[in-house]
């Protein structure tokens, strides 16, 4: 959600009330009138104020992620604890774990590609059609797949401001198959349409993954401005508000899928580098939501050369002690939609 930051650019002051008095004939000379004239063009020449770039926009595009008012883009500093917190804390470890960032040099994390509408598209054959989106997509053997067992692909169509997601993706020299796919219309009149209750996506929540991707390009911006996708060790067979998916086991004990956690505003970010305090800032305001099963505490970023050790080494000083569960029901506008609103029980911040 781009923070719009006005700056007063007025720098005219009001002239002082003149004092009643007889009215003097108005007279301008040729001079006076060349002068005013000239002084019209030189401020008709004043090029604009450029506007900042759109930080939350898809890099090499102009595709936003999502509308401001989709809750991957919800400030949640100012959201109630959750019930839950305690509970679900200690079945993730909490008070001894500290943050693991699921991303780093070389090429570890997840990958994206950008393509437009002239990029090749397929039928894709899926382990779990019945809960995937047909597609078409455009994945080909020029496609990223993420290393390890997962191997999701992400595109986004920088023409249609559509991503597409899959997991498990191979390309079977011509004949792809996934696990399950999905399609995300990043702007538009359905851009904050949750999937089908009960659906997964690439991600087992149910949720796109991309937008919940720590970014190079919001480091180096210096702001983050949407939630952060993290993995916990064990979920319950429960999904609440944004998730639609759970793949849980029977431990009540344990968080569901879409669970949303804010790290504590007295967190004291003192030493840190300023790219960490980029994320720790993102961390405070817009929180971490769990996605899927995994490493507790884990959370993930895209692939990129510029990740380094240092960085890295920073954010798992964290300790996942220092986060609280936060109560994100009472902002949910209607059932299957990912748009928010404040209100009384959901404070902005």
């Amino acid at each position: 959600m781009t923070r719009l930051r006005m700056q007063d650019r007025s720098t005219t002051r009001p002239l002082p009330t003149q004092p009643a008095g007889p009215r003097m004939p108005m007279v301008h000379s040729m001079w006076t009138k060349v002068a005013i004239f000239a002084a019209l063009l030189m401020v008709a020449s004043v090029p604009p104020v450029a506007a900042g770039p759109d930080r939350s926009a898809v890099p090499g595009t102009d595709c936003s992620v999502f509308p401001a008012n989709n809750v991957w883009n919800m400030d949640v500093s100012n959201l109630p604890r959750s019930s839950q917190n305690r509970t679900w804390k200690r079945a993730m470890h909490a008070s001894s774990t500290l943050l693991h960032p699921d991303f780093g040099p070389p090429a570890y994390g997840i990958p994206f590609d950008v393509v437009d509408g002239s990029h090749p598209t397929v039928s894709v054959d899926f382990a779990y059609d019945g809960e995937s989106d047909p597609g078409p997509y455009p994945f080909g053997p020029d496609i990223s797949i993420e290393g390890g067992s997962d191997r999701h692909a992400i595109m986004v169509d920088a023409d249609t401001c559509t991503l597409y997601e899959l997991y498990a993706a191979r390309w079977n020299d011509g004949a792809p198959t996934a696990g399950s796919g999905a399609v995300f219309q990043l702007e538009g009149a359905d851009a904050n349409d949750l999937r089908p209750r009960g659906w997964t996506s690439a991600d087992a929540a149910g949720l796109p993954i991309f937008p919940g991707l720590v970014r190079w390009d919001e480091v180096q911006a210096g702001v983050i401005e949407h939630a952060i996708r993290f993995t916990v060790g064990c979920t319950k067979q429960r999904f609440i508000w944004p998730a639609r998916h759970q793949a849980g086991v029977d431990d009540r004990r344990c968080p569901p899928m879409g669970a949303r956690f804010r790290l504590k505003a007295k967190f004291d970010a003192t030493g840190y580098s300023t790219e960490a305090k980029v994320i720790i800032e993102a961390m405070q305001h817009y929180g971490m939501i769990v996605a899927d099963n995994g490493s507790d505490w884990s959370f993930q970023g895209e692939v990129n050369a510029n990740w380094s050790n240092d960085l890295l080494d920073e954010l798992k000083t964290i300790p996942a002690s220092a986060f609280v569960a936060v109560d994100e029901s009472a902002c949910r506008v209607s059932k299957g939609s990912a748009e928010f609103a404040y209100g009384p029980d959901c404070p902005a911040p």
